[in-house]
């Protein structure tokens, strides 16, 4: 089983979504993705919310945790966005960072733009990456 960890600052937009689009498609056998935030909002942000709705993903009910070491350690993957140097540093796992923009106070067509750009980075993820990683390569 390979974790893949998503990381943002607030956990409230753009790691909720490429967690969400990657357990939607990857193998649950062999990988699953969690999500977290080095400083974790209240909630999922009611935009995020909307825009991944529409996308037929329900994430009214999930709520943001905080990014640890403890928790960057049970993953072999770290796909960073947007935390910078605030994301911790773990001894053995591949970490990767998107630069993507942040969904918080933006319009739901920005929004949209941005969760199509998660999608999409997923995908190739899964269908590159992923695959390198589970031939053992």
């Amino acid at each position: 089983m390979i974790t893949v960890l998503f990381a943002c600052v607030q956990n409230a937009g753009r790691s909720q979504m490429a967690a969400a689009f990657f357990n939607q498609v990857a193998d649950a056998k062999l990988h699953r993705a969690i999500s977290a935030g080095t400083k974790p909002a209240d909630r999922v942000h009611p935009i995020v919310v909307e825009a991944m709705h529409e996308a037929g993903i329900d994430l009214s009910n999930v709520k943001p945790q905080r990014l640890t070491s403890e928790l960057a350690a049970t993953a072999q993957v770290l796909i960073t966005m947007g935390c910078g140097d605030e994301c911790p540093i773990v001894a053995g796992i591949h970490r990767y960072d998107w630069a993507l923009p942040d969904p918080s106070g933006q319009s739901i067509e920005n929004v949209r733009v941005i969760r199509d750009q998660i999608k999409q980075r997923v995908a190739q993820f899964i269908a590159s990456e992923l695959r390198l990683r589970l031939e053992g390569r």
